[in-house]
C-alpha cells in the first residue's frame, strides 16, 4: 500500500484542498493519514481539517479530524480548489 502524499500538516491558509457546499459550509484539508486507495476500504479513514459553517460565529474555523467519507461520498461537498497532486489523486473540481 503506498504512503499518503498529504501526510505533512499544512497551515489553514495553504490547504491541500478546499471543499464547499456553496451554502457557507467549507472544509479545508490540512493532512491525510492514509493513501486514497486505502481510504476507499476504510470506513473510518480520516483527514485533519479546518472547517466552518453558517453557524460559526464571525466565520471562524474549527480544527480536528473528520471522516473523509463524509466529505467525499456523503453530502453535497464539491472540490473547489486544490494543489495539482490532489487533483491527480482525488479528481478535478466539480463546481
Amino acid at each position: 500500500m503506498p504512503r499518503t502524499n498529504f501526510g505533512k500538516t499544512r497551515p489553514h491558509d495553504n490547504p491541500y484542498a478546499i471543499y464547499s457546499d456553496g451554502k457557507g459550509w467549507e472544509v479545508r484539508v490540512l493532512k491525510t493519514y492514509q493513501h486514497s486507495s486505502a481510504e476507499k476500504d476504510n470506513g473510518y479513514a480520516r483527514w485533519y481539517v479546518s472547517a466552518t459553517s453558517p453557524m460559526m460565529h464571525g466565520g471562524l474555523y474549527e480544527y480536528g479530524d473528520q471522516y473523509c467519507r463524509e466529505i467525499l461520498w456523503h453530502g453535497q461537498m464539491n472540490l473547489v480548489s486544490a494543489d495539482h497532486k490532489w487533483f491527480e489523486e482525488y479528481g478535478e473540481p466539480r463546481v
